[in-house]
């Protein structure tokens, strides 16, 4: 079939896309307004999966009237989705999973409000979106809960258990053939899993076995897809006859030295094939927009890696000049250039054994790549101003936030270097298409940021919450991770609301002056502040230092990580007297 990708008009305007992830790479498929696409082992199939346990057309993706559903096509192995087979077609939620073979398909919607007058599914979904209006406009509580059933004897009969369950102002609807969900305004935290435990208990007798999810507003998301998501993905974990809070469903891996959480289901299930590819020495190419986590992706390849007692270089080639970049990936010997007083090692030296990340790869000069590409093949390499190889194990991982096809075909990168690459590739969803993880994310940084600096813990208000859920985060985590520093070094009071946030986040402008002719107001006692620019500084201090001991000393690197041109690092270590340790090697 023809499909209009670009066809963005008319009654349903949202942007989607399936991210498919196999067992050696990732890729993102566009839907269509209206149509559908068939997946299967079919050379002919929309969206190809060639592999084992896949049947030439196993399922149909159809998109109609703003919503995604999927249909299973009596394929030999079944669909599973979020885990539980198929049995005919549903309706699948933003950040739903689909299983096909051993391929993960999640989807991803723009939030959006349906507007279909349905009865059923549409008019929950109608309601979920007045009700987060309201919720927002007035600062309420909300709750979604998502119940799993087994063993239905007649729809009614649960309908009926429910209805008297449940308060006038709840709605609830079916969402598949056993799965209930309700909406509970006014109700959050305890008040919610109360209600949800009077709906089970109600429920008990008609069903062998019943389970929940509960997701919260704003602490789990703003939006419906978001809550419903949420509250799906707690059900799936939950006991039998218990409830989950979504808010527990994180997942935390300790790589190296750093703390990463995840909450998105796309990027649990992106984190089991960096997993799974960490098994290997296949180089791997990691893409994504800047701010996305690549680090914490080329990071965990290396520490699940049987390469993790060995040593983790990275290279950032954009923070290196282009006359530099040679000597640092290769190393030299003494008088290879004016400045070369003595040998010195090169990144892929000192990576040896052990794994080099390339971060920004698409930065290399073209002379660079041909020489790193002779490298990698033939494990070889010379430094500048020697004659003798030296032969070097290590494996490859790259990075970039450019199209490097599209580098590759305008002669800025090489095809033959770019096949070497991308082996196998990871792509990362942007932030903004992952809300479960950012009141998780925002809340971690929060307490990491008081933590360094000795200020008391803070919590960040439900208004801070919905600022931040509605912010499109073009910089990703690290623009997220410096706004909870901003936010705890400039906040006096226990509690960050939006306008303890970065002014670009909340749009605010310079308060107007005070009109001379209005008459005085009240003389009240305010709270002390430090000035605002002694602390800033402090943390533009800390922050300096905190680089150089991450970069072992060595200012381009620092400068690197801090993103600051390498001329204003040097002039603020000398305007905070901050002197690297001694022993530590200098550009």
């Amino acid at each position: 079939m023809t499909l209009d990708l670009s066809d963005r008009v008319g009654g349903d305007s949202a942007a989607r896309y399936l991210l498919v992830i196999d067992s050696a790479s990732s890729r993102r498929v566009d839907l269509p307004r209206d149509g559908s696409l068939i997946v299967g082992r079919s050379p002919e199939a929309d969206i190809r999966i060639d592999a084992r346990g896949v049947s030439r057309q196993h399922a149909r993706v159809i998109i109609a009237n703003g919503e995604v559903q999927i249909a299973d096509l009596n394929s030999h192995n079944g669909t599973l989705v979020n885990g539980a087979r198929l049995a005919g077609s549903r309706v699948l939620c933003s950040g739903e999973v689909v299983t096909v073979g051993d391929t993960i398909l999640t989807l991803w919607r723009e939030p959006q409000v349906v507007s279909r007058s349905a009865v059923d599914w549409g008019r929950l979904r109608q309601r979920l979106g007045e009700e987060l209006e309201r919720a927002s406009d007035y600062a309420r509580p909300l709750a979604v809960l998502v119940v799993s059933l087994s063993n239905i004897p007649r729809r009614a009969i649960v309908e009926e258990k429910a209805a008297a369950a449940l308060r006038l102002m709840d709605v609830f609807a079916w969402s598949g053939d056993t799965e209930l969900v309700a909406i509970l305004p006014e109700l959050g935290g305890e008040a919610a899993r109360s209600a949800a435990l009077d709906l089970f208990e109600a429920l008990a007798p008609v069903t062998n076995e019943v389970r929940g999810g509960l997701a919260a507003y704003p602490l789990d998301g703003c939006d419906a897809d978001t809550l419903l998501c949420s509250a799906r993905e707690a059900a799936a974990v939950a006991g039998a006859g218990a409830i989950a809070l979504a808010a527990d469903t994180a997942i935390e891996h300790i790589i190296g030295s750093s703390r990463v959480v995840l909450a998105d289901p796309a990027m649990i299930r992106l984190f089991k094939l960096i997993g799974d590819l960490a098994k290997s020495d296949l180089t791997v190419l990691v893409l994504g927009e800047t701010g996305a986590g690549k680090e914490n992706a080329a990071a965990a390849l290396h520490h699940w890696s049987a390469r993790a007692r060995r040593p983790f270089v990275t290279l950032n080639c954009a923070a290196i000049p282009e006359s530099l970049v040679e000597s640092e990936l290769f190393g030299h010997e003494r008088g290879a250039f004016s400045d070369a007083k003595a040998p010195k090692p090169g990144l892929l030296e000192r990576a040896d054994g052990g794994t080099l990340f390339l971060d920004e790869v698409g930065e290399l000069p073209l002379l660079v790549q041909a020489k790193l590409l002779r490298a990698l093949e033939a494990r070889r390499f010379t430094r500048l101003g020697d004659v003798k190889e030296r032969d070097v194990d290590l494996r490859i991982v790259a990075a970039t936030n450019r199209d490097l096809e599209a580098e590759s075909a305008a002669g800025r990168f090489r095809k033959d270097l770019l096949f070497r690459l991308n082996t196998c590739v990871v792509q990362l969803p942007p932030l903004r298409h992952r809300p479960r993880e950012i009141p998780i994310l925002a809340r971690l940084f929060l307490e990491q940021a008081c933590a360094r600096s000795g200020r008391p813990a803070r919590q960040l208000s439900d208004a801070a919450l919905r600022t931040l859920l509605a912010y499109p985060f073009e910089g990703n985590v690290r623009e997220l991770k410096n706004a909870m520093d901003y936010a705890s070094a400039t906040t006096a009071t226990d509690s960050i609301e939006p306008q303890d946030l970065p002014g670009r986040m909340t749009g605010r402008a310079s308060a107007p002056p005070p009109n001379s002719g209005s008459a005085a107001p009240p003389a009240v006692a305010l709270p002390q502040f430090r000035p605002l620019g002694e602390e800033i500084k402090d943390l533009e201090r800390q922050r300096i230092q905190e680089a150089l001991d991450a970069a072992s000393g060595v200012q381009t690197r620092a400068a690197a990580l801090l993103g600051m041109p390498i001329r204003t690092f040097t002039s603020k270590l000398k305007q905070y007297g901050i002197e690297p340790r001694k022993g530590r090697s200098q550009p």
